[in-house]
């Protein structure tokens, strides 16, 4: 064995006790990306995740030159290039030379920094079995095309790369289905403990209010009557929210009957093919029940309108309600828990929450989400 394949071979096994170890995707990929360009004759490499619509994501690169790295990579980011074209197409199926990619060629003509002589790479796909993730891109200076050697230890990383993207989106999976598994079994209790014990209070005091002929003993009544109530319908909507019944028929019939539950008439206007990835559909109630019960506790009004709008790129979501309104203190955080929770829940897929309102003149609630 030569010092080259031995060399190879350490890198590799390098790499795949690095993925082995990592549970977060991306660090993980930045961090066996960088552990392969020290350790080969490559010195830049960039990685791409692409969705079954073809959209692709920069979600790791290491040691770019300056041309490709300006303006948050703005150049990789945009147009064309043989590597993805042929990915999208289903017919990138190892690791390959690319003669001319276009972003390089955009990059240098820019004149917005040092291309380090980087002007063609190579590229691999990131894949498991039949399914894949998207693809691996590496370079060297002065180089236009790299040898079947080299060739062959890029794919052997890339192998290793889409083994463990694999075996970390199904560890995802596994912990998404526990924590359903938990969040059913918690509604369950809850409905058969305290939605229960609060129900038999109502009818207690119900019973309370009837049978006494004091009056002020029947104001007392009546308070505890109105206050088990308020606490049943709090109870009922933390149900909902653990065990959304009705997304199996579909998320506008789930948000529908979320708003009948909280007693406000909702008025639903779908422009666009509702069809989404699960987790985004749960996003998008999960966020609409958010809002929903901001406007039963603080909008002093049952009435709310939702828009949601299906781009090609985007879906867009509209919540809007004529009520108090409020001011937001920039110089300080969000005013409730509510809408740190929207937010959160918007960011974690790449989306974004904004709001407008006016005291008096009600809230406006705009999301977007990527898709």
């Amino acid at each position: 064995m030569s010092d080259k394949e031995h060399s190879n071979i350490t890198i590799l096994k390098e790499i795949a006790e690095l993925l082995n170890e990592e549970t977060d995707l991306i660090p993980m990929l930045k961090g066996a990306l960088s552990k392969f360009l020290n350790g080969t004759n490559f010195e830049t490499g960039w990685i791409f995740f692409i969705n079954e619509k073809g959209k692709t994501e920069l979600i790791a690169q290491e040691n770019l030159p300056e041309a490709l790295s300006y303006n948050n990579c703005q150049h990789l980011q945009k147009g064309g290039c043989w590597c993805v074209s042929r990915y999208r197409r289903n017919e990138l199926k190892k690791a390959s030379n690319i003669i001319e990619c276009q972003r390089i060629e955009a990059a240098i003509e820019s004149n917005t920094g040092d291309n380090a002589n980087i002007t063609h790479h190579a590229t691999v796909p990131l894949q498991s079995g039949d399914e894949r993730f998207g693809i691996l891109n590496v370079a060297s200076p002065k180089t236009a095309k790299f040898t079947d050697e080299e060739l062959e230890l890029l794919e052997s990383v890339a192998f290793q790369m889409g083994s463990a993207i694999k075996r970390i989106n199904l560890t995802k999976q596994e912990q998404e289905i526990a924590l359903v598994r938990e969040r059913n079994r918690l509604a369950r209790d809850l409905h058969d403990s305290v939605n229960q014990l609060l129900f038999s209070v109502t009818l207690t005091a119900r019973a309370g209010i009837e049978m006494s002929e004091n009056r002020e003993v029947k104001e007392t009544f009546k308070e505890v009557q109105q206050l088990t109530q308020s606490a049943l319908t709090e109870m009922r909507a933390l149900i909902w929210q653990l065990r959304p019944k009705g997304l199996e028929s579909g998320l506008i019939e789930a948000i529908k009957a979320y708003s009948e539950m909280l007693n406000i008439h909702l008025t639903v206007n779908v422009s666009g093919v509702i069809q989404f990835p699960s987790r985004v559909e749960e996003t998008l109630f999960r966020i609409t029940q958010e809002a929903l019960n901001n406007i039963r506790k603080h909008a002093g009004v049952q009435e709310a309108i939702i828009y949601i709008t299906v781009t090609p790129t985007d879906i867009l979501l509209v919540i809007k309600d004529e009520g108090r309104g409020f001011v937001i203190d920039p110089q300080r955080s969000l005013p409730s828990i509510g809408l740190q929770s929207i937010q959160d829940r918007a960011t974690a897929l790449g989306g974004s929450a904004d709001w407008v309102s006016h005291i008096g003149k009600g809230t406006e609630l705009l999301i977007r989400l990527p898709y």
